[in-house]
């Protein structure tokens, strides 16, 4: 059997624009942990195994609870997440599946009573750098599907 191999390496292929990317990546000013649920649920929604196996180890390290992780899938049915978790679970769905009409004024309304205009546009730049993330490293596929 073959070993697989990387498709590409971005970071060697581009290291200017992957330490450009990165440095945008690291620049936003958002609680740590709600980010973390951003980029769990993105990286759900975008099937990126990489990204969600890391996000989800790095929200057990800050002592994220192991039922919220796995209720991230499910956070409208689940009671294990707050008002401003939900808004920013809510954001980033509508911002990683674009829906043709845009974001609604429902989930906009929603997001703008849990974060100020500014935290919600940080907010917004956090979406981007995961969906981006997760764009870059979906190039590869799972392991078990390789042949």
């Amino acid at each position: 059997m073959d070993t697989p191999r990387q498709r590409l390496d971005y970071s060697r292929l581009s290291p200017d624009l992957f330490k450009k990317y990165l440095d945008f990546a690291m620049a936003f000013h958002i609680d740590e942990k709600l980010a973390l649920l951003v980029d769990i649920r993105a990286s759900q929604l975008n099937g990126c195994a990489f990204c969600l196996d890391m996000h989800v180890k790095q929200a057990r390290i800050l002592g994220e609870r192991e039922l919220r992780l796995h209720h991230v899938a499910i956070w409208r049915e689940s009671p294990l997440f707050t008002p401003k978790e939900r808004a920013a679970l809510a954001w980033t769905e509508a911002l990683t599946r674009i829906d043709p009409e845009g974001v609604s004024d429902a989930v906009y309304e929603t997001a703008r009573k849990q974060f100020s205009e500014e935290e919600l546009s940080q907010l917004a730049f956090r979406v981007v750098a995961i969906n981006g993330w997760n764009r870059l490293n979906v190039k590869e596929r799972p392991r078990a599907t390789r042949r």
